[in-house]
């Protein structure tokens, strides 16, 4: 493939997404597949990578960099922790080196907080807030997910951040908690459902009896026949709603950087307004996720021809 500069891949737990990138990110082309960690672990990284490389044609020298679950210790390599605050450069410097005969690859490091803060860890969402630091963003950033990520950026650096496990909860709830019969073949989430509404507002107000709000899905489901759709759309906002309490108690209610996309951009934007946050900018988080990485890739291969 011509004019290809670099690559860069983000390598998660159950998904593999690869550009191609001129020098200036421009896309030449790309790859998509399941073969996360546990398909690639037995396939082998290298050749995972190697045979999504030569459905590209890309030569041999062209260098890699890559984030996300491929740097954890169940990864291809591991790329240690960062301590915050940390910004691109801290990020690109620690960049793991992946032995390879034929090109430069370079993993990149996620971040820990340590300290009086309390312990947390990020892998990959970090890669989505480079570009946003690179053009001087400062504020508040949510990155919606599986573990939601909100993140203090000050000063070209991530300073602090603090993970909420609202999308795994709601995955457990629906599925192997007592609410899975109420919820029973509900579809996506409306986010302008009278319900998610509702559950956002309710589990705003009261985080501290979101166990008991919880509970009450249930009695709904039971005394008053109330549908899955709107036990689902509930359940979502209470627990949506609840994170949101608990982001303004760690970075307040002033503006937001939202990095999504899909459904949870939308139910995320509803919910920050429902909260007063009236100032959201939103990003979508796959092409944060690739120009962090070009940003990444630039910073990181020129200066390894300065020490080359």
């Amino acid at each position: 493939m011509a004019g290809v500069s670099h690559i860069v891949v983000d390598w998660g737990t159950s998904s593999f997404r690869l550009w191609a990138l001129d020098r200036a990110g421009t896309v030449l082309g790309e790859r998509r597949s399941a073969q996360g960690l546990a398909a690639s672990g037995a396939e082998g990284f290298e050749a995972v990578l190697d045979s999504h490389l030569a459905a590209l044609a890309i030569p041999e020298g062209v260098p890699v960099m890559m984030c996300g679950m491929v740097g954890s210790r169940a990864g291809w390599v591991e790329a240690a922790y960062v301590t915050t605050p940390a910004g691109l450069e801290g990020l690109t410097a620690k960049a793991a080196h992946v032995p390879s005969a034929r090109r430069l690859i370079r993993i990149l490091p996620g971040l820990a907080q340590r300290g009086a803060e309390g312990a947390d860890v990020m892998r990959g969402e970090e890669t989505q807030l480079l570009p946003l630091i690179r053009d001087g963003f400062e504020g508040l950033a949510c990155l919606p997910g599986t573990h939601s990520k909100w993140v203090r950026v000050e000063a070209g650096a991530v300073a602090g951040f603090a993970t909420f496990m609202t999308g795994e909860l709601f995955h457990l709830l629906r599925s192997a908690s007592i609410l899975a019969p109420a919820v029973e073949g509900a579809g996506a989430v409306d986010p302008g459902s009278e319900a998610f509404a509702q559950g956002v507002t309710d589990g705003l107000a009261a985080p501290e009896l979101l166990g008991n709000q919880l509970f009450r899905l249930r009695a709904a489901w039971l005394l008053q026949g109330e549908g899955p759709e709107a036990a689902l759309a509930r359940l979502s906002g209470l627990l949506l709603g609840a994170e949101l309490a608990g982001a303004a108690r760690f970075g307040g209610r002033g503006p937001v950087a939202l990095i999504a996309s899909g459904p949870a951009a939308s139910l995320y934007q509803v919910a920050l307004a429902l909260a007063g946050i009236a100032s959201v900018t939103t990003h979508d988080a796959e092409a944060c996720v690739r120009a962090g990485l070009h940003a990444a890739a630039v910073s990181a291969f020129r200066l390894e021809r300065m020490s080359a």
